[in-house]
């Protein structure tokens, strides 16, 4: 063991070694291994200790746990993607087995084409187990974990459940202070769960690990599924929209979708997994998953209250744990969408207020723009809106006095606008989807509020 070293290349298998969970501290381990290297120790602190778990709920939370190991495991798995997949102290059945092979081939697209791997039918995950029956009500309480990441989306979550009066605790992974300064801006209830990459990750990813993007909130949805558990609550809710679905077209590869676990697809099979595997009253879903990005805008314009708080630049999310002096970089794909998407339904003085500068009005940021709008380029690989949706967007403003001489804009409406066949209105884009998973009850509550 001593002498092992990580060679990508020669790995033969990627084992599940164990998990583990300490109900008196909250911590839960997590461990996997290559080969016969040595044990990589993930570990995922809940606070809220000592749990008091017995009968059903303690299965449940056995269940949760192995669920969570399982899903967590592709964060060391992409460093080599090796052709064998061991699960070492507990079996699974085919629907489990058929749901992570999903979750790490889709999960992991982006991943294939940045490396140049071909991970789609090239992964299986062993099932032995027989078909689970039918998971037990454990009569959790009507109470709502909501994940919270800083930006706008969560933020219109949180709102909607107060206003619809569903309590609620805001809930995030990790030491981000912007994302803690967020959380406590609502004045609810907070849940602060750590995780501990194992640290071995870091010395691999040294020595030439495949590196890249994983599928990051099918990790955090399993690691609040166990939260919710451990605090007898009945709802885990996210907060992702209906274009989450809706990938980057490549040509001579097709769709690759940087957000698939953020998308519908995800949502509907995650979530009968949790009602048929581990509970059957823990409901989770996405409460913005019937509307646009241009819906969630309009949302959140509605309310200044988080002006000065939320960011959705995932540059600022790179520097762990920091809270940065500016929360807008103002040149990533992710600061062009908000800025774009906010525009039609915010005061000019407003927005700009909020990024600290006219990102429209600067000529250099053209490309950026190009790509949201699917013109000479492709959707980026960001969670970020359709094409159809910024092109919606761009054209509104091209149409008002106060934005319509800014550069980009103005570019848009002289050479742009003209080659497009066909521009859609913004109204039609902020049309209400039926298809989500949230509750009926909640959702008869919900739906004028998010229609108006």
């Amino acid at each position: 063991m001593t002498d092992w070293r990580f060679s990508r290349d020669s790995i033969r298998s990627f084992r599940f070694v164990r998990c583990g969970f300490d109900a008196a501290t909250g911590v839960a381990q997590l461990v996997y291994a290559f080969d016969d290297g040595p044990e990589l120790v993930e570990t995922v602190t809940v606070p809220g200790a000592p749990f008091a778990l017995d009968g059903d709920r303690a299965k449940a939370v056995e269940r949760a746990l192995r669920l969570l190991h399982l899903i967590a495991g592709v964060s060391y798995y992409k460093a080599a993607v090796p052709k064998d997949i061991l699960i070492e102290s507990y079996a699974i059945d085919a629907a489990t087995a058929a749901l992570l092979t999903e979750v790490y081939e889709s999960g992991l697209g982006e991943f294939a084409y940045r490396n140049g791997l071909q991970l789609r039918g090239a992964i299986r995950f062993p099932s032995s187990a027989a078909a689970s029956g039918d998971a037990p009500s454990l009569g959790l309480r009507q109470h709502a974990l909501v994940a919270i990441g800083g930006g706008k989306d969560s933020l219109v979550s949180i709102e909607s459940l107060r206003g619809a009066g569903i309590d609620q605790t805001v809930t995030w992974i990790g030491g981000s202070q912007l994302i803690q300064a967020c959380a406590e801006r609502t004045g609810l209830p907070t849940l602060n769960i750590g995780r501990q990459l194992a640290p071995q990750l870091f010395e691999y990813n040294r020595s030439g690990a495949w590196n890249g993007h994983i599928p990051v909130t099918a990790v955090n949805s399993a690691t609040l599924a166990l939260a919710a558990l451990l605090h007898g609550v009945d709802q885990v809710v996210f907060s992702n929209e209906r274009s989450a679905s809706y990938g980057s077209m490549i040509e001579g590869t097709g769709e690759v979708n940087h957000q698939w676990s953020k998308g519908w697809a995800f949502e509907q099979a995650f979530a009968k997994h949790l009602r048929t595997h581990v509970a059957a009253d823990l409901r989770y879903y996405s409460l913005l998953r019937p509307l646009s990005e241009l819906a969630v805008a309009r949302q959140f314009a509605k309310s200044d209250r988080y002006d000065q708080h939320f960011s959705s630049c995932n540059r600022n999310f790179h520097i762990l744990g920091e809270r940065p002096a500016q929360r807008w970089c103002g040149i990533c794909p992710k600061c062009h969408f908000v800025f774009l998407a906010l525009a039609p339904f915010m005061s000019k003085p407003r927005l700009v207020g909020i990024f600290g500068r006219n990102l429209l009005d600067d000529a250099s940021q053209t490309g950026g723009f190009d790509a949201l709008l699917e013109y000479r380029d492709h959707k980026p690989f960001e969670c970020v809106g359709e094409g159809q949706e910024s092109r919606a967007a761009m054209a509104a403003l091209a149409q008002r006095p106060e934005w319509r001489e800014d550069a980009i804009v103005e570019r848009f409406a002289h050479e742009i606008l003209p080659q497009l066949d066909d521009v859609p209105a913004i109204e039609p884009l902020l049309v209400i989807s039926d298809e989500h998973g949230i509750p009926d009850a909640l959702w008869n509550r919900l739906r004028a509020h998010l229609a108006a």
